[in-house]
């Protein structure tokens, strides 16, 4: 008598079509088989991932001003928005401070470029201009200018995420002083477009197969495993440190908050292994956004955490950063004392903040950390043209789970977090849905704090 339970290959083609997770792993598997046996092939398929990215990307700016405007209007309180960017900031500072602090010990201790014996000036130094395109990361005073808009259209036309966030609070702000009753429709159609463009990611997202392959594809056919043994040790120290890293926060996350990494990772697999086979956090912000959501973070708190710690919390570049001074270093002969390693420290705190959205940003604060110090030759900054896409997989999750877990920290921190959702959501009890994360319940405020009504006098 025939069984009535699909067959293997049914079961796994079922799995294929219903699992995005299954899509995305088996496109990367295919992608490093493609880019091995057909490197100029692989290279070729490079637009598939591209183009998914820039996709995304024009989706972004206009999402993130909708969420933070509704947010706050929801919030009903300014005051507790401007609290949650001050808890944020320090997050940060003492996120990518441990980073960076952590990447120097782990350089010193294993000495990634120690008998290398790299004479500089016979590297080619006009490398790294052209990966940079001969620019240089902003002083702080020009990045301060730089995150207040002089155009509202530019800002979007940019994709300036700093811009989008100031215009978004302005407009929060003027809503709150208004009162809804003045101004009926338009928090109805902020909330619509939202749902719209959330609906749009969704669309593209059934992409996201063909963007990793072709990733995927074009790092293996590009780059090969021959660097691995050049730069082996170098490589193994900076995902070694990352991992450590991680562990921190997994620590941190369950002492501030009771939850845990893992689980995290587990419910956001499938945007985790997008970003790795992508090299971009970008390409998830929109999904990330969606799924912090349902799982008990606030509006305003999701909407302005995560996108500001993609130009302040960037804790996977710190890492990699500090290790590669100290690669570069030890490459061509120099002993940093301790007064020179300090000096790092502060300069990659300063210009670590303004690496966002800068074409080839971490060869452009590595040469100022050089320059700064007056002992590395600048040239030998390339030194790290044959791996740094290499880095690309651990810069990415590690600044992606980075600044996860600073939203749910600092929503926790300002009692905007819903923590038995949260649990619920990551012990899988609540499968994650579009329509749910798009129509999520706010957390209860804080003991002895009150809801502030919009329109009232005092809350701008």
């Amino acid at each position: 008598m025939p069984s009535s339970a699909p067959s293997m290959p049914r079961r796994v083609l079922r799995t294929l079509r219903l699992s995005l997770f299954a899509q995305v792993a088996c496109a990367l598997a295919l992608g490093i088989l493609v880019g091995t046996l057909w490197p100029q092939a692989g290279t070729a398929v490079q637009p598939l991932g591209d183009g998914f990215v820039r996709l995304i990307k024009a989706l972004i700016a206009p999402l993130v001003f909708c969420v933070v405007v509704f947010g706050i209007t929801k919030a009903g309180d300014l005051k507790a928005f401007g609290r949650i960017g001050v808890k944020a900031l320090i997050w940060f500072e003492v996120a990518t401070t441990f980073a960076l602090l952590f990447g120097l010990v782990a350089g010193n201790l294993v000495a990634p470029g120690a008998g290398m014996n790299v004479d500089p000036s016979q590297l080619d130094a006009s490398a790294v201009d052209e990966k940079t395109g001969g620019g240089s990361l902003p002083s702080t005073s020009e990045f301060i200018l730089h995150s207040l808009p002089d155009s509202a259209v530019g800002a979007f036309a940019e994709n300036s995420l700093l811009q989008v966030l100031v215009l978004a609070c302005l407009v929060g702000a003027a809503l709150l002083h208004l009162g809804l009753s003045r101004v009926p429709a338009v928090l109805p159609a902020i909330e619509q477009v939202q749902e719209i463009v959330f609906t749009v990611v969704g669309f593209i997202m059934r992409l996201a197969p063909l963007a990793v392959f072709g990733s995927t594809a074009h790092l293996v056919g590009q780059y090969g495993v021959g660097v691995m043994t050049t730069y082996g040790k170098l490589i193994g120290v900076c995902y070694a440190v990352a991992l450590l890293f991680l562990l921190l926060l997994s620590v941190a996350l369950k002492a501030v908050t009771g939850l845990s990494l893992w689980k995290f990772v587990r419910y956001t697999r499938e945007e985790m292994l997008l970003a790795l086979g992508t090299a971009s956090s970008e390409s998830v912000m929109p999904r990330m956004m969606q799924k912090l959501r349902q799982a008990g973070c606030r509006d305003d708190a999701v909407g302005l955490v995560l996108p500001t710690g993609y130009s302040f919390n960037l804790d996977g570049a710190s890492i990699y950063l500090s290790v590669a001074t100290l690669f570069i270093a030890q490459a061509v002969g120099v002993d940093l004392t301790l007064g020179q390693q300090v000096t790092v420290v502060l300069v990659l705190m300063l210009t670590s903040k303004g690496m966002a959205g800068v074409p080839g940003s971490a060869f452009l604060a590595l040469s100022a950390t050089a320059s700064s110090l007056g002992v590395i030759p600048a040239g030998a900054v390339a030194l790290l043209l044959g791996v740094d896409r290499i880095m690309d997989s651990m810069r990415v999750a590690t600044n992606l789970l980075g600044n996860c877990v600073a939203v749910f920290a600092v929503s926790r921190w300002e009692g905007a977090l819903d923590t038995a959702r949260a649990r619920k959501v990551l012990d899988q009890e609540i499968p994650f849905t579009e329509e749910d994360a798009t129509d999520q319940p706010p957390a209860e405020p804080k003991a002895g704090t009150e809801k502030a009504v919009p329109g009232e006098a005092g809350v701008v």
